[in-house]
């Protein structure tokens, strides 16, 4: 399986991303996850800042990769996890998966992105109009890694 796992604070090209992962013809399925940063339901978000431990999360978004790698037959895994100051509508985060059959290639990227939001080291904070807070764990997150 191949595997690359980026956190940095540059943008990343989804055109670009696809090209890299469609590299391997044993793989029929390509799934891509893009995650944005989303406008709050009860207050305007302005930004929204993103804090990680160098080293320790890339570490912990390999370790998500090689459990999807364990249950499901990949060809390969790219997650890029943005950080710094992010603003609304902006791409945050990107899970691309291959495999030769589509629905391990759609269950490993939830897979991913559900151990993601649960387990690596992310600290968001979120710059209303109103205030400033850190991001505090959502229920439903934790109940969606439970069914893996």
């Amino acid at each position: 399986m191949t595997l690359s796992i980026s956190v940095q604070q540059a943008d990343f090209n989804l055109a670009d991303e696809y090209a890299s992962l469609s590299t391997n013809a044993s793989c029929g399925a390509v799934v891509i996850f893009t995650g944005l940063v989303r406008e709050l339901a009860n207050s305007t978000l302005k930004a929204m800042t993103l804090e990680h431990y160098p080293g320790m999360t890339e570490r912990a978004l390999e370790d998500i990769a090689k459990q999807a790698q364990q249950r499901w037959q990949l060809g390969g895994v790219r997650i890029i996890h943005r950080v710094g100051t992010l603003l609304p509508n902006e791409q945050i985060v990107f899970v691309g998966v291959t495999s030769p059959h589509r629905v391990a290639a759609f269950e490993a990227a939830q897979f991913i992105m559900d151990y993601l939001k649960n387990t690596a080291p992310f600290w968001k904070k979120e710059h209303t109009t109103e205030q400033e807070y850190w991001v505090a764990a959502k229920a439903s997150d934790q109940a969606a890694i439970k069914r893996w």
